[in-house]
């Protein structure tokens, strides 16, 4: 299975519980570090998340996670705050930050660059709305690495 499509699953999985427990689902990553396996669960809610918060939904996730099995390797889950420079995905997020600093990283370099820092101004049709350096740039999402809230 890829791993995209298993991030898909395990976060479909996931939404009913954060929403059980009046948090947001921010993302899910399944990734290799060191030659082991990280499944990163990100929550949030009004407020900030707490430990507790974290716990509680991990006891839950890990509990539904064992039932359905949809990982036939050893993994560590890890349910966490997104934290200050968190990852934006979704629509949404693009919305809620208008107006915040972001910094976009690319897959290959665009207009000669690695990364192009600025302030969001939106999402216009896939194309992220940031301004850098006295322009309004718009950038295909599908040529970003990826793209995050960044506390210059």
């Amino acid at each position: 299975m890829d791993k995209e499509k298993l991030e898909n699953i395990i976060y479909d999985l996931s939404l009913p519980i954060t929403q059980q427990y009046q948090c947001e689902l921010v993302g899910v990553e399944f990734v290799e570090e060191d030659r082991e396996w990280y499944l990163r669960v990100y929550i949030d809610k009004e407020g900030g998340v707490n430990i507790d918060d974290c716990a509680t939904v991990s006891r839950t996730l890990s509990n539904k996670l064992d039932e359905v099995d949809p990982i036939d390797f050893g993994y560590y889950l890890e349910v966490s705050s997104p934290g200050p420079n968190r990852i934006l995905k979704k629509d949404s997020d693009f919305i809620k930050y208008v107006g915040n600093n972001i910094k976009i990283m690319f897959i290959k370099p665009f207009e000669h660059k690695k990364y192009i820092e600025g302030v969001l101004k939106g999402l216009e049709e896939n194309k992220v709305l940031i301004e850098a350096n006295g322009e309004l740039y718009k950038i295909d999402r599908n040529i970003t690495s990826f793209i995050k809230l960044n506390d210059i």
